[in-house]
């Protein structure tokens, strides 16, 4: 079985006993979290399709840990003006470890 979640605002194909990177999402590492805005499911030749989510569906994943991303440098520079702007972005991630998937 796998499914298509909408998890903070990205959506991502899961199935049980993947492991996937999220942007940050709340829970203490450990915990079993719902992701419950499930936009597809597949089952073998049966599929699913919510519109816009699958009603009663959800996804049981466990939070592995909490991380940051690489640094991303954002660099600004107008010539000739003296102009120039160097600014860094780390995104914030969870590893989940996708435990099943509940059709309704």
């Amino acid at each position: 079985m796998q499914a298509v979640v909408r998890v903070a605002g990205v959506q991502a194909r899961v199935a049980p006993g993947d492991k996937i990177f999220l942007p940050r999402i709340p829970g203490e590492i450990g915990t079993v979290t719902t992701l419950g805005e499930v936009l597809l499911l597949s089952d073998g030749d049966k599929i699913t399709v919510g519109k816009p989510v699958v009603e009663g569906a959800s996804v049981q994943a466990e939070v592995l840990d909490h991380a940051r991303d690489a640094k991303v440098l954002v660099f600004k520079k107008k010539r000739r003006k003296r102009y120039r702007r160097l600014r860094g972005h780390r995104q914030s991630y969870t590893q989940v470890l996708i435990k099943e998937i509940v059709a309704a």
